[in-house]
């Protein structure tokens, strides 16, 4: 069984590499790499990486956002993954900087490891508390303020 960070990241390559034009055809190219997923997992999984389809000469396309809507690489942008400024917005309670460390605090049953950004680290997830690891003190405080303006910005 594959693991749905592995998953979503071939499902990201795959948009990357290919003009995919329906969940189908996506579901046949993930099923020749061994990637076996419901159609309505893929869903989910199409959802959660921020893709959404295009028109691309005449044919509509899955496509993935230029600020790093992807769950295998996002950058020091000031624009947060599609996936994580929806969570923030919908999700975070609050956000504290301690060193390198942030602590998100969510409502109960809303935290889980879902961040996928160069600098950070890891995460460690619990009911309602996400401990983020940063690469750095400063990178710490810079995720720390992109979370919070993404959440003032969805009020």
């Amino acid at each position: 069984m594959t693991s749905r960070t592995t998953r979503q990241t071939r499902v990201v390559d795959l948009l990357r590499s290919h003009d995919v034009r329906s969940q189908g055809e996506l579901l046949s190219l993930l099923s020749r790499d061994g990637v076996e997923v419901t159609q309505a997992t893929l869903s989910r999984d199409l959802v959660e990486v921020g893709a959404v389809k295009v028109r691309k000469g005449r044919q509509l396309v899955y496509a993935l956002p230029d600020t790093g809507g992807s769950v295998a690489s996002a950058g020091l942008s000031d624009e947060l993954p599609v996936r994580l400024h929806r969570a923030a917005d919908e999700l975070l309670v609050s956000a504290r900087c301690a060193g390198n460390q942030v602590v998100l605090r969510t409502p109960p049953g809303a935290a889980n490891d879902q961040a996928h950004l160069s600098e950070v680290l890891g995460t460690i997830a619990g009911d309602d508390t996400i401990l983020v690891i940063g690469t750095t003190p400063a990178a710490a405080r810079d995720f720390v303020r992109r979370l919070e303006s993404s959440r003032s910005a969805g009020a």
